[in-house]
């Protein structure tokens, strides 16, 4: 039998006093009736109020607090999502006067990712998320607190103690809970570490797929290794950060990662969950920013994705801004350095991405012609290992070896040239 959908009333706010970045827009509240859908649910109906500032009580006012009530009424509503931070007293009060639960944007984005996780280290980052987004609010989750006495008096049995709230013991147990979550993920933490020094040993660069949720990240993964990584019209739908080692020419291997998608008002608590997994980002060659062009909104999502790039410590890391999905575009597609527009659907426009990450990737390394006496074959095993062998030929007098190296290496070889000429290096 099919699960009936919940339904949900949204509401926004859109107030002077607020920063730009936290008022509600028609676009957001669009956002957010996707973010709903994507959490299995569906929207009824949903009001965006205007207001100087946000009142304190119930945050959008009484008078909008009546309307939406009646939203709730007429559509049979399970719940109401708002696309503002509630305080935890607010979100008390509203459900009390609304009748049903009440969700915030950071609840929602929350709940959806529980459902997406799919990895030990995704159900963890999630988990503590959850944890540090419930702390504050349990005051209100309890509306029937039962004082433990020592006293005795009228607690039921079994729940007379050392005299602490029932509300207490919780906190309590939510921040072992955290600080247990902190420590499992500081130790993925350190086993990341140890696998980016061995990748760091073995010179594979690590090119990372960045975006905004749906910009086509796990499309052009699939498209770019190979995979089957789940790529579907949804927002969230790549949790878990997925590597693959792809060649992307003829000398040069490369490590791709596609990362979680960025959204507006992403939880601060959620972004610092997740640092294990999106720290990667600081320590990538090369970022691919992958940008839905068809979006009519492009340009503010793609500014949305620097900001968190920028607070992540990835801002100085070389950058392709990859425009996708231009088979849905019509007009002037944008252009210029470091700028590629493709259709990962399609594979439209990606050798031109794959040449744009070649220069980046290979423009500190050199091609060199070499002959090495056969009693020097070692040589050539360490070609093999730290640089790229592009051919080789065993002759008579040696064995001629064409191979791109980094500088660091050519004090290693550059006695090899002499044969062949020191001209010969590109």
């Amino acid at each position: 039998m099919e699960n009936k959908k919940e339904k949900a009333v949204l509401a926004g706010l859109s107030a002077s006093s607020l920063p730009a970045d936290e008022c509600s827009t028609e676009t957001s509240m669009e956002e957010l009736s996707a973010l709903v859908e994507t959490a299995g649910g569906e929207t009824a109906a949903w009001l965006l109020q205007n207001r100087q500032t946000p009142e304190a009580r119930t945050f959008i006012g009484d008078g909008k607090v009546k309307e939406l009530r009646e939203l709730v009424v007429n559509h049979g509503c399970d719940l109401a999502v708002f696309d503002n931070e509630l305080s935890p007293s607010q979100m008390r009060v509203l459900s009390e006067e609304l009748g049903v639960r009440v969700l915030d944007r950071s609840g929602l984005i929350l709940d959806i990712f529980a459902q997406r996780a799919q990895t030990r280290e995704g159900q963890l980052q999630v988990e503590l998320a959850q944890y540090e987004y419930l702390l504050p609010r349990l005051t209100g989750m309890w509306q029937h607190l039962v004082r433990q006495t020592a006293s005795g008096g009228p607690s039921p049995i079994g729940t007379r103690g050392p005299g602490e709230t029932q509300l207490e013991t919780d906190r309590r147990h939510i921040r072992r809970k955290i600080q247990k979550l902190r420590e499992e993920l500081e130790s993925v933490r350190r086993v990341r570490g140890t696998q980016r020094r061995q990748r760091e040993k073995n010179a594979v660069p690590v090119v990372a797929l960045v975006g905004y949720t749906n910009a086509g990240k796990s499309t052009l993964m699939n498209l770019l290794t190979d995979s089957d990584i789940p790529a579907n019209d949804r927002l969230f739908d790549t949790l878990d950060t997925t590597t693959r080692k792809t060649d992307i020419s003829d000398t040069q291997e490369v490590l791709l990662s596609d990362t979680v998608g960025f959204i507006r008002k992403l939880p601060h608590h959620l972004i610092e969950a997740f640092k294990a997994t999106l720290e990667e980002l600081a320590y990538a060659d090369v970022l691919v920013h992958v940008i839905d062009v068809s979006n009519p909104n492009w340009a503010e999502q793609a500014e949305i994705v620097d900001a968190l790039i920028e607070q992540l410590g990835a801002g100085q890391t070389p950058c392709i801004r990859v425009f996708n999905k231009c088979d849905k575009f019509s007009g002037e597609l944008p252009h210029g350095e470091n700028i590629v527009c493709i259709s990962a659907k399609t594979g439209e426009g990606v050798p031109g991405l794959l040449l744009a990450l070649s220069r980046i990737l290979e423009s500190d390394k050199k091609r060199v012609e070499l002959l090495l006496p056969y009693s020097e074959a070692g040589v050539l095993e360490l070609l093999h290992r730290e640089g790229a062998v592009v051919s080789s030929e065993y002759a008579e007098n040696g064995i001629k070896v064409s191979a791109v190296i980094k500088p660091e290496l050519w004090g290693k070889v550059r006695s090899f040239t002499e044969d062949v000429g020191e001209g010969k290096m590109e």
